[in-house]
This record gives C-alpha cells, sequence and structure tokens, in this order.
C-alpha cells in the first residue's frame, strides 16, 4: 500500500513491514564507505574489542536508515513531515532486524490530515534497538 487514503486508515492499523538482512561485516564495511561514517567501533574488530565490546557492532543510522525505508514503503517520501528517533541498543553483527510500525493517532495539523506512527526495530530476538515516531501527511 503507497500513501493509503486517511479515511482508510484507523488507529491501530500497522505499517507493513521490513525485514532486513543479517548485519554482517561486508554489509558494516560497505555502509560505512556509503555514509562516510568510519568509526572504528564498527569496522576494526581490534578496536572495538579494545573498547570493551565482543567485536564490531553496526551503525546506529543504518537501523534508522530501515525503518526509513520501512516508512518509504507505505508513503512516498514527500509525506513524512517529521521523524523523531531514539537509539536503545546496539545492533550486534549476525542480528536480523525487523521494522515494524503502529498508526496511533490520526489528526489535523497545519491544515493536513495527519497520522502519527510509532516506529520500533529490534533483533531476532525481540530487543529494541531503535524507537521513534513519525508524522505522515496522508489525502
Amino acid at each position: 500500500m503507497i500513501n493509503p487514503a486517511f479515511d482508510s486508515i484507523e488507529v491501530g492499523s500497522e505499517l507493513p513491514p521490513l525485514a532486513a538482512p543479517a548485519v554482517s561485516r561486508a554489509m558494516l564495511a560497505l555502509y560505512a564507505g556509503g555514509s562516510g561514517d568510519h568509526v572504528p567501533l564498527h569496522i576494526d574488530s581490534d578496536f572495538a574489542r579494545k573498547a570493551g565490546m565482543p567485536d564490531v557492532f553496526g551503525h546506529g543510522m543504518l537501523i534508522a536508515a530501515w525503518l526509513g525505508r520501512m516508512l518509504t514503503g507505505w508513503v512516498s517520501q514527500e509525506r513524512i513531515r517529521r521523524l523523531d528517533l531514539r537509539f536503545v541498543g546496539i545492533t550486534h553483527l549476525y542480528n536480523q532486524i525487523g521494522c515494524t510500525g503502529q498508526v496511533l493517532e490520526k489528526l489535523e495539523q497545519d491544515g493536513e490530515r495527519r497520522v502519527r506512527v510509532e516506529i520500533v526495530a529490534t533483533n531476532q530476538y525481540g530487543d529494541k534497538k531503535v524507537v521513534g515516531h513519525a508524522l505522515i501527511a496522508l489525502d
């Protein structure tokens, strides 16, 4: 469903989920190259271990990007009015992230009909990694 109609959405409606591939070293290296985020904790195992981590781990913004991709699978990008995220957990190697969302509220704001959705990225064990809210304009 792309750009659902405001009248067809109910509070409690769930967004189409997104299942991301398992986090791998290659994925982290590619993300570092594409984003310019070369923080050693994400790509250098020796550095990560010296910092007290068991190994490298996923970039928080990689997980945030998957939440954004889930949203843009539901609505076109220009309909997103606000996106607030909080990073709540480390995404370790081989974690598989699932992104979900649910409509919390329907409202009229700034002359538009909008919905506020809760969005969550969790690993395969149900541990939350990134949580947030988005404000979406619908026709």
